[in-house]
């Protein structure tokens, strides 16, 4: 399969590379060219081949839908779900109606920030497409954000404006009467919005922004405290679709796209709305993606290309047989590592190899990956076309082969935050450096060995916890598994692993010394989990990584019980 990429992508030839900002923006509010941090600690941007150096006037919405119908796609589906099959043309007409709602009925202007709140569904991404083409910012956050978490979106981007799903206004009208912010709130799914919309003209011009105006604020999931806002260009949505759908995926007008990750985390807005609709392919949208959805949507649409996280396609690959996947060509896995053990069960049970990626918000999606005879199980990959990457010491110098330190990373996306002193803390000299701990071998393949935060020290030794997670999961007794380090008088740490049981296993004492034993056999034995609980459930993030804060902050809580 190849990728054709569409009309929007030349721009100047010679565009320079470090950091700089177009003095040209559409934007009448100022708010987010007012809070960029200063250029100074920027990360630096290459901008190495033509293909992603975009014309300085750039709305990433016209080129992913009104170009689409100038193209001739108008025909093509454009987003499903159970409920509803939009054509190109379809969906254009509803998102300029939602546009001219905007405009018209909530006033906004561009610059704005628009919260937009709602499960994965068609409506969603029309909205979505409509705020962009506005000129104003979309603010997508995530369902089950509860109001507190709304608050802190609503305080740091100075949120006022919000189209919301109707079963979700509860807790955004709480945010409100919270911060005497979004006072201006539409809902949809009730009528609101769809009457409103159709007093509106299905016509409309989108803003003839900058490149390098803002149009996402992406918060990042965060662990402790604030959340981080990241904020990225009209340019940087093309980017990652160019460079992550285009040349990894190689996207075709063919392609239906489906997956877990929601549309408020970029993972799920590369995935289920810009590659496909860059590439004129369909987004097939689940409202709740349970693994059992997950394979009917496959076998429902069509789907060719799943995105998910380790976890879930280690569910999944017990659902497969008897199931019809034979349109499945790739696989994407993100969010958190891939075991290699987990990446060989997928193998075995559809054929295809898992497809790993390393992301992160603040890059706005995958810049590290490898597909078909590229893969090596257990390696994340090399870097993507358009981005470099190294492992640094901890003087700050590259890493000899072998070496493990920080991984470092720069190309065409790249760290703003908004008005965050934490700017300075992952902008390094030009390089984004993302709080992982690599190793690179002599082929220039990535592997990963810890987060910062989930390396563990007992009795002097370094253990990733990963790795010991990676072993646990190669018993044919372990479902699920989280490994982090716990306070102990005599070691410093110990290693810690809760274990989710596969069906069939009893937790018990005899089952904790042979997954022990198990651990042994397959690492180092210094590094096996002194202790071993068995839980019915690990928490997880809605896209389904593993929260090992929320472990580590249970045991700092029982210890201190």
């Amino acid at each position: 399969m190849s990728s054709r990429r569409p009309s929007g992508s030349p721009g100047q030839p010679g565009e320079a590379g470090p950091a700089s900002l177009d003095p040209r923006s559409a934007h009448v509010d100022t708010f987010a060219r007012d809070h960029l941090p200063p250029i100074s600690q920027w990360p630096e941007f290459r901008f190495d081949t033509p293909a992603l150096r975009y014309p300085e006037v750039l709305n990433c919405g016209r080129v992913l839908l009104d170009a689409a119908v100038a193209e001739g796609h108008g025909d093509g589906i454009a987003v499903v779900s159970d409920t509803v099959r939009w054509t190109y043309a379809e969906l254009l007409e509803k998102s300029n109606r939602i546009a001219n709602v905007l405009v018209a009925d909530l006033g906004v202007v561009p610059g704005n920030r628009v919260l937009l709140r709602g499960p994965n569904a068609p409506m969603l991404v029309a909205a979505w497409l409509a705020v962009v083409r506005s000129g104003a910012i979309a603010v997508t956050t995530m369902p089950m954000l509860r109001a507190k978490e709304l608050v802190q979106i609503a305080t740091k981007a100075e949120v006022d404006i919000a189209l919301c799903d109707a079963r979700l206004l509860p807790e955004l009208e709480q945010a409100a009467r919270d911060t005497g912010r979004i006072g201006r709130i539409l809902a949809f799914g009730d009528g609101r919005l769809e009457a409103a919309m159709q007093s509106r003209s299905s016509s409309f011009e989108p803003v003839a922004t900058s490149r390098d105006d803002t149009c996402v604020i992406a918060f990042t999931s965060g662990t402790t405290g604030m959340p981080k806002a990241t904020m990225h260009f009209h340019r940087d949505v093309l980017a990652m679709a160019d460079i992550v759908g285009g040349e990894l995926l190689e996207t075709g007008p063919g392609d239906v796209f489906a997956g877990s990750p929601p549309l408020g985390f970029t993972f799920g807005l590369g995935a289920l709305l810009a590659f496909p609709l860059r590439f004129r392919a369909t987004a097939a949208l689940i409202e709740q993606p349970s693994p059992e959805n997950l394979i009917a949507a496959v076998e429902r649409h069509g789907v060719t290309c799943l995105f998910t996280a380790p976890t879930m396609f280690r569910t999944l690959a017990g659902l497969v047989g008897g199931r019809n996947l034979a349109t499945l060509t790739r696989s994407v896995s993100a969010g958190e590592p891939l075991p290699a053990a987990t990446s060989d069960l997928w193998h075995a049970a559809t054929g295809l190899r898992l497809i790993d990626g390393i992301g992160a918000t603040e890059m706005m999606h995958i810049f590290i990956s490898a597909k078909g005879a590229q893969v090596r199980p257990g390696s994340t990959g090399r870097p993507l076309p358009g981005y470099e990457a190294v492992v640094l010491d901890e003087a700050g110098r590259p890493a000899a082969p072998g070496v493990v330190g920080k991984l470092a990373v720069r190309g065409p996306t790249g760290c703003r935050y908004l008005d965050d002193p934490r700017q300075a803390e992952y902008v390094v000299n030009g390089w984004n450096v993302t709080g992982d701990r690599y190793l690179v071998d002599a082929d220039g393949y990535f592997w990963f060995q810890s987060r910062a935060d989930d390396m563990i020290v007992s009795s002097g030794y370094n253990i990733a916890g990963p790795e010991v997670e990676s072993a646990l999961i190669g018993h044919e007794a372990v479902r699920e598994v989280a490994v982090i380090g716990v306070p102990d008088a005599e070691r410093g740490q110990v290693v810690k692993a809760f274990i989710v049981l596969a069906p069939g296993h009893a937790p018990g004492p005899e089952l904790c010394r042979v997954l022990q034993d198990f651990v042994k056999a397959t690492v180092a034995p210094y590094k096996y989990p002194r202790l071993i609980e068995f839980v019915a459930q690990l928490p997880k993030t809605p896209t389904g990584k593993i929260q090992r804060h929320v472990l580590r902050q249970q045991a700092h809580a029982a210890k201190s019980g």
